[in-house]
């Protein structure tokens, strides 16, 4: 039996299935920022400390799906993605009632490590179902949507939430949309990986590292990715401090960046349709470059609100049209090791997005938009160079055998 046969869920369920995880592993770290700067006085720590559970969870969120893609691969997405959802929500709830920061951290890097189990039998899933649908294309570009939209929103709730019922109210909350989305799962996810309980060899992760089509499409996603990460980076001293909006304005202003994503991911199965998934990868890093074109011209001639919001909006389109194909692009081939595959793309990603665009924030002046402009560009012209490169060595490759 295929795994076509069996999901039988709709598109539309399945959205409603698989997209709490994907909104969970992003909330866990966007709804604290607003209470970060309190903590160390309710934890009775230093700011060091609690910076410390930020990167924790970062870094385990990104690293812990190398070790959670190939136990999916042994032992199913199942029971991966059902562990992964308890640990989140057990983690959630030692979060809301931790005594001290020792405990802390370790419920901050349990919750990271639950997050990153959900997300990757997840992708899995979509990868063993989806692979050869175009539904696909549209899961994954709603999918990397809902990793921006999520914290356009999730710090002004948080903030919300901390005034209303304090900041452990924030985790309880998120205790309690971890155990719905985990019964939900329990009782109507099924098992999608057709083959089990297989050993991850190391001929399998040599072939995902030396598929040409595997980095490109990994650094086109990490370049999409890495320029909403700058964006985030720098938005609040760009909109807040340099165009004198509040914080309830700049919430709504750097929402319309996600509804542009959101509505451009809409369209994603047309595009890919027309154009192909190389096709989409390059119109998608050539519109990163018209908006930081676009936005390096209104840091220069006309500085304003929308002369630097709409710029924006065209990089927001790049990102969803490049977002809508790199994963599948990546992982196809690799339906033998799909949890595997996942885990590694999922992990080179977050490495390269934290470690180009932390650069260029803490080298750049981040209440300007050079940040953005200068990554947009580097990144996008990298892409485009590496996937030309990739695609004529492929060709070459295929007319010598």
């Amino acid at each position: 039996m295929t795994a076509r046969q069996l999901w039988t869920r709709s598109l539309p369920a399945t959205l409603l299935l698989m997209a709490p995880f994907d909104v969970l592993a992003a909330l866990g770290m966007d709804i604290y920022l607003p209470v970060v700067p309190q903590m160390p006085e309710a934890l009775a720590t230093t700011p060091a400390k609690v910076q410390l559970t930020l990167s924790l969870y970062l870094l385990t969120l990104g690293c812990g799906q190398l070790v959670f893609g190939p136990l999916s691969d042994r032992f199913g997405r199942r029971p991966v993605l059902l562990a992964g959802a308890l640990l989140f929500t057990l983690s959630s709830a030692a979060l809301a009632l931790a005594p001290s920061i020792t405990p802390f951290i370790v419920a901050r890097v349990a919750q990271a490590a639950g997050g990153a189990a959900a997300l990757v039998a997840t992708f899995a899933t979509v990868r063993d179902v989806y692979a050869a649908r175009g539904e696909g294309t549209i899961i994954y570009g709603l999918f990397s949507a809902i990793l921006s939209f999520v914290p356009a929103f999730a710090p002004l709730f948080g903030a919300l939430l901390e005034r209303g019922v304090g900041w452990r109210g924030i985790f309880l909350l998120l205790c309690l949309l971890g155990s719905l989305a985990y019964m939900q799962a329990l009782w109507r996810w099924p098992e999608t990986a057709v083959s089990t309980g297989d050993r991850v060899r190391l001929a399998d992760l040599g072939e995902i590292l030396t598929n040409a089509p595997f980095w490109i499409y990994t650094l086109g996603q990490s370049t999409a990715m890495g320029a909403f990460f700058v964006c985030f980076s720098i938005a609040p001293r760009l909109l807040i401090n340099r165009n004198g909006l509040d914080p309830v304005s700049f919430s709504l202003v750097f929402a319309t960046i996600a509804l542009v994503m959101v509505a451009m991911s809409s369209f994603s199965r047309h595009f890919v349709a027309h154009w192909g998934v190389s096709g989409c990868l390059t119109r998608g890093m050539l519109l990163l470059l018209v908006g930081a074109t676009l936005l390096a011209g209104s840091e220069i001639l006309v500085r304003g609100l929308w002369a630097c919001v709409a710029p924006i909006w065209v990089i927001a389109m790049g990102i969803s049209m490049a977002g809508a194909v790199t994963t599948n692009g990546a992982l196809r081939g690799f339906g033998h090791v799909a949890g595997t595959a996942t885990a590694v793309y999922s992990c080179l990603e977050s490495l390269l997005v934290s470690l180009a665009g932390t650069l260029v924030v803490v080298w750049l002046p981040a209440d300007s938009a050079w940040p953005l402009i200068v990554f947009c560009s580097v990144a996008a012209l990298l892409t485009i160079g590496v996937a030309r490169t990739g695609l004529q060595c492929a060709v070459s490759d295929l007319g010598s055998d």
